[in-house]
């Protein structure tokens, strides 16, 4: 079809505007091929504008645009738009696809072969094909996934504490939104998820880091943060913390809740880990709060597929009145054919074979980076997280985190640099190393040995 629609182009340009193709039988035996391809290449033409098709008479060759003055002149948007920036390459560099050959040890997002594919087709045609699949959700989200999302976040949370949304990244939108005004202040982890940054700057708020140890936010910090900006909100990642992999023991979670509450201030728990947990999960913040502290983002698509679309918010009091309406306003719902398949899917008999199978991967994962860079790279000393998908480790000082990123990625081995992660001036260079994108053990070996190479040179 294509080198048919080929050769038609090169006729069109001997024919005048209004000239008419020869039928579609003379191009069968002219270029010896099926009708149901010449049917097929000149429906392509006519998407191009090449052709009109006119039934019953025949295909005509379309008028042809004019010449053109030059490239429109859009100057004027400059002064329009103002000076106020949306940055997305501060997380577009986060979706985009490795180069052919590249080994990725960056990324967030499970292998296609530790995503439940078959399982989540199967789960979208049921759901396709339910009566009223195509209607209109009831504004919070279907009812039984609200029940599924309050059970997984802790006893004394009920559906009525949960909103569906589409997706953790709308999520924390609509939340920011809807918690903090422009030019607020937003407390957030150093280093953090710099989709969080994007997000905070997008929307006019003032991140301001908060440095983290190995189990999280340090509270005393906490606190100073606090009285020093008078910030109504923090934003954190308890469970495996991205990028460093930290979690909150049971007394860090409590001092970070009692410093929020002294503070008079929200805490933005993104739960995006929940199920990637190689170990157990400590139990999320919203567990234990008694007061409409905390509000929770839980999503399930990390140990899914990324085009599953669909998460949870979870909050109590005004706060939650604040956010359906913030959802209602900007997004109305999440389609309800991805609501329906979510449900299908953790409902299954399978849902609980599939997250221990992808447990049970990402343990020998992590294993097998951490062994390949101790026999590498015996000078790093990354993070050993109990769950999540990334390592954070500090180069030597004096190093350049992002040259190091760029030469590996020349070298053949895709890592994320640790600049990004911070809000402010990091304290020294980092790099993150996902261990769930790469294809097995093996090409994380490789990775490593090609990171290796770039990291030893003098």
């Amino acid at each position: 079809m294509a080198t048919l629609a080929d050769s038609l182009r090169t006729e069109l340009r001997d024919l005048r505007p209004g000239a008419r193709l020869p039928s579609s039988r003379t191009l069968v035996d002219r270029y010896r091929v099926s009708p149901v391809t010449v049917t097929r290449a000149i429906g392509l033409l006519a998407a191009e504008g090449l052709v009109v098709t006119r039934p019953g008479a025949g295909v005509y060759a379309a008028d042809r645009p004019g010449p053109s003055a030059g490239p429109p002149d859009l100057g004027w948007q400059a002064v329009a738009l103002g000076d106020r920036a949306v940055d997305a390459g501060a997380i577009g560099w986060l979706l985009k696809a490795p180069p052919d050959g590249v080994v990725p040890l960056s990324g967030g997002y499970l292998h296609a072969d530790l995503q439940p594919a078959r399982a989540l087709a199967a789960a979208m045609g049921r759901a396709a094909r339910r009566p009223r699949a195509w209607d209109m959700p009831p504004p919070s989200g279907l009812a039984q996934l609200r029940a599924w999302f309050a059970r997984i976040a802790g006893p004394d949370v009920t559906p009525g504490d949960v909103t569906v949304t589409a997706g953790g990244q709308q999520s924390l939108s609509t939340v920011l939104r809807a918690v903090l005004a422009p030019g607020a202040p937003l407390l957030v982890e150093s280093p953090t998820y710099p989709g969080a940054l994007a997000v905070a700057r997008m929307i006019g708020l003032q991140p301001v880091p908060v440095p983290i140890d190995g189990e999280g936010l340090r509270p005393g910090l906490l606190a100073e943060a606090f009285a020093l900006t008078g910030a109504r909100a923090v934003y954190c990642q308890p469970a495996f913390q991205n990028p460093t992999g930290a979690a909150m023991g049971a007394e860090r979670r409590a001092r970070v809740l009692d410093v929020a509450r002294a503070a008079g201030a929200f805490v933005i728990e993104d739960d995006y880990a929940r199920h990637l947990a190689i170990d157990a999960a400590p139990p999320p913040l919203v567990a234990q709060d008694a007061d409409g502290r905390v509000v929770h983002i839980a999503s399930p698509t990390k140990v899914v597929a990324p085009s599953l679309r669909v998460s949870a918010v979870i909050a109590r009091g005004p706060v939650a009145e604040r956010i359906r309406a913030a959802q209602l306003v900007t997004d109305f719902f999440p389609a309800r054919p991805l609501q329906e398949t979510l449900l299908d899917l953790v409902s299954s008999p399978g849902w609980a074979r599939h997250v221990g199978a992808v447990r049970t991967a990402l343990r020998a994962r992590r294993d097998t980076l951490l062994a390949a860079l101790a026999g590498e790279l015996p000078q790093l000393a990354p993070s050993r997280p109990d769950g999540g998908v990334h390592l954070w480790t500090p180069l030597p000082g004096g190093a350049d985190d992002t040259a190091a990123a760029e030469a590996a990625l020349r070298a053949g081995v895709l890592v994320s640099a640790g600049r990004p992660f911070f809000p402010a001036e990091p304290p020294g260079p980092h790099l993150r190393l996902s261990y769930c994108s790469a294809a097995s053990d093996g090409e994380l070996v490789e990775g490593v040995r090609r990171l290796a190479r770039v990291l030893d040179e003098p």
